[in-house]
């Protein structure tokens, strides 16, 4: 019996000590400790391998022929911020004292659609403020909301404030363009102002292994009714690419609310949930590992296309109008009329 438990002891030692592999602090080791972390924890490489053809381990036989041992660490961050940028996700970043690399592309291949100037002629210098969210009512009794960011809590008395001031409008457009996402809760808290029962507003798996397809089943993301003031009337949600993470499922839970019309242009995605992790030369990744899908089970990753495609047009633009507010204005007051 003693020599059993002397057995079993040792193994449980020796299993203590087996440890994962770690890279030291040099060129080739923070190399390794970067494609070794997104090869084990980022979640869309099936996806991306069917979207263009991404190889993640061609890309590692590419990229280590270009570490040098003698190399500066700038050099270094350039090869790894080009690395990263293989992936083609906006979610994905490299950080450093000197330098941020992230795959820009996703926005700026596309037309911007957005304006502050645009925007001040609609706002002017009265509106509103809660929580970072600008409202003011339009001509005709449209609510206009504009939502930056979802980097504030929202809470249901400062939604309430808000629907509650725009009771009188006839409709209202929550406008999410150029809002690069923040907080999911704070994005799930508005959509939930726009319905009365329960509805499953999406899916989200999580990591269970280290394969590229060990995955949990998908879990729904439940949406209940805001305990406090519920919009009721017709809402349109505008979006352009820069429509990015947490606005991208701000958009993807509005879709099951039956009073929502998307209109504008297709949103940039990024619907992994990010996940955080370091070099041993404390340079800091960031990039999706758990992805999100919407009520139909379909992955948005690359955007949402909304109901009605608009672009603001250079002629709309050089007058001093956007047009997507005044199609979203127009869309509000047919609807009122009927």
């Amino acid at each position: 019996m003693k020599k059993l438990i002397l057995i079993l002891f040792s193994l449980l030692l020796l299993s203590a000590c087996v440890k994962e592999d770690t890279y030291d602090n040099s060129t080739q080791g923070n190399f390794e400790t970067l494609w070794k972390i997104i090869d084990e924890h980022y979640c869309f490489f099936d996806y991306k391998h069917q979207e263009y053809g991404l190889d993640w381990n061609d890309v590692h036989r590419q990229y280590s022929q270009r570490i040098t041992k003698d190399m500066t660490q700038e050099q270094l961050f350039e090869v790894l911020g080009s690395m990263i940028r293989e992936l083609h996700d906006g979610h994905v970043n490299l950080s450093s004292s000197f330098n941020l690399a992230r795959y820009w592309n996703w926005f700026e291949d596309y037309p911007a659609n957005f304006s502050d100037s645009l925007q001040r002629n609609y706002l002017g210098t009265d509106y509103r403020v809660t929580q970072g969210i600008r409202y003011k009512i339009l001509p005709d009794n449209i609510g206009y909301v504009y939502v930056p960011s979802f980097d504030y809590a929202f809470g249901s008395g400062n939604l309430s404030a808000i629907f509650s001031h725009l009771a009188i409008c006839t409709g209202i457009i929550i406008d999410v363009r150029n809002n690069e996402g923040g907080m999911l809760t704070s994005a799930q808290a508005l959509a939930e102002c726009f319905i009365n029962e329960k509805q499953v507003g999406g899916y989200i798996s999580h990591k269970t292994g280290k394969g590229h397809a060990d995955f949990s089943a998908p879990q729904p993301i439940e949406l209940t009714p805001a305990k406090g003031m519920r919009w009721q009337k017709p809402v349109v949600v505008l979006t352009n690419r820069k429509t990015f993470s947490a606005a991208n499922s701000f958009t993807m839970f509005m879709k099951v609310c039956p009073q929502a019309t998307l209109m504008g242009a297709r949103t940039g995605g990024g619907c992994g949930l990010p996940f955080n992790s370091e070099l041993p030369n404390g340079w800091l990744v960031r990039f999706s590992a758990s992805p999100m899908y919407d009520k139909d089970m379909q992955i948005t990753e690359h955007g949402i296309d909304p109901d009605v495609s608009v672009d603001i047009s250079p002629q709309d633009w050089a007058q001093g109008r956007d047009t997507m507010i005044e199609t979203a204005i127009a869309h509000l007051q047919s609807l009122s009329s009927h």
